[in-house]
């Protein structure tokens, strides 16, 4: 089947502009033959999907991970130029530098994928209380100013704290945090949703979609050995229970359910960005026809329909953590 090129939309207030789905990476490359991961990055790019997160899920002090170093690999064995695609890596605020701030973190990074700057980079987690967010605002304006950074974002941070950076840019005159990341699917949405975030986006911020599959649950599998990420409210027996309802009603829409899954996160307002992983070709082509799904279904109708899926609504504070 033939697609048409993935559709464009803009990051936040920045100048990038990305593809609706980004390419992640969290362990697969690393379980792919490299021949594979070639055909895999080749083909995406020759949808037009430019984004590619090779970010290392693993905090300063763990052990140590590849992936940025194979994305690099097999962009040579692609053929794929550099301004061919967008760079997103990831910064660990544990990592914070008392001296240099985030650049040791970036300058290792940059160094393992072999880029000279990076084009997007995301936080991770707040998980520390004492270090000044206006200290983390300037310091990413330095890496701008420098070239080794074009735009910034973080990874389920609170809307409150969101705010909190934003005014602080505006204050100083820099660039502040453009998308934010944060898990949304038909199970997870209370916090994209919900109003603090909604005010967020009023002011410009994008979202990034993430674990929009819950780890392999809504692409119909009631078992998974893959590592699945945080449960936050406590639901994710409540997804598993709900996959055969899923999977009958994207089977009723003509789908599978992981393009329903993908499919939902494009209709939000907000959405810039739909982060998932494809571990061969067919899988990524696959999920290429959520975009189908989307224009013969409408956002309306899918958003109504998943709506008894909605597992964390009530659970999950909409502030955020």
């Amino acid at each position: 089947m033939t697609h048409p090129l993935v559709p464009h939309r803009r990051i936040g207030t920045s100048a990038l502009e990305t593809s609706v789905f980004a390419l992640g990476s969290w362990h697969i490359y690393d379980r792919m033959h490299f021949e594979d991961a070639v055909q895999l990055v080749r083909t995406a790019i020759d949808h037009g999907i430019t984004l590619f997160d090779v970010g290392v899920y693993a905090a300063p002090g763990g052990p140590p991970a590849f992936t940025d170093v194979l994305f690099s690999a097999i962009t040579r064995a692609a053929g794929v130029a550099r301004d061919d695609y967008l760079l997103s890596e990831k910064l660990w605020v544990e990592g914070w530098d008392e001296q240099t701030g985030f650049r040791s973190q970036l300058d290792g990074a940059l160094f393992r994928v072999g880029a000279e700057h990076a084009d997007l980079v995301i936080l991770g987690d707040l998980r520390r209380d004492d270090l000044a967010l206006r200290d983390i605002v300037l310091n990413l304006a330095e890496l701008t100013a420098d070239g080794l950074i074009r735009a910034w974002g973080v990874n389920n941070w609170s809307a409150s704290n969101v705010t909190a950076l934003l005014d602080i840019a505006d204050a100083e005159g820099v660039p502040g945090p453009e998308i934010a990341q944060l898990k949304y699917s038909v199970s997870r949405r209370s916090i994209p949703d919900g109003e603090p975030f909604g005010r967020v986006f009023a002011r410009g911020l994008s979202m990034q979609a993430s674990d929009v599959m819950e780890g392999g649950y809504l692409a119909g599998k009631v078992s998974t050995e893959r590592e699945v990420g945080r449960d936050p409210g406590g639901i994710r027996q409540r997804i598993i229970d709900d996959v055969p309802g899923f999977v009958a009603l994207a089977e009723q829409l003509g789908a599978t359910p992981a393009q329903l899954a993908i499919a939902f996160t494009l209709t939000h307002p907000a959405t810039a960005t739909t982060l998932f992983g494809a571990s061969s070709v067919a899988q990524l082509e696959a999920n290429l026809g959520s975009l189908e799904l989307l224009e013969r279904v409408g956002a309306a109708d899918i958003r109504a329909s998943v709506e008894p899926f909605w597992a964390d609504r009530g659970l999950v504070d909409p502030e955020g953590p």
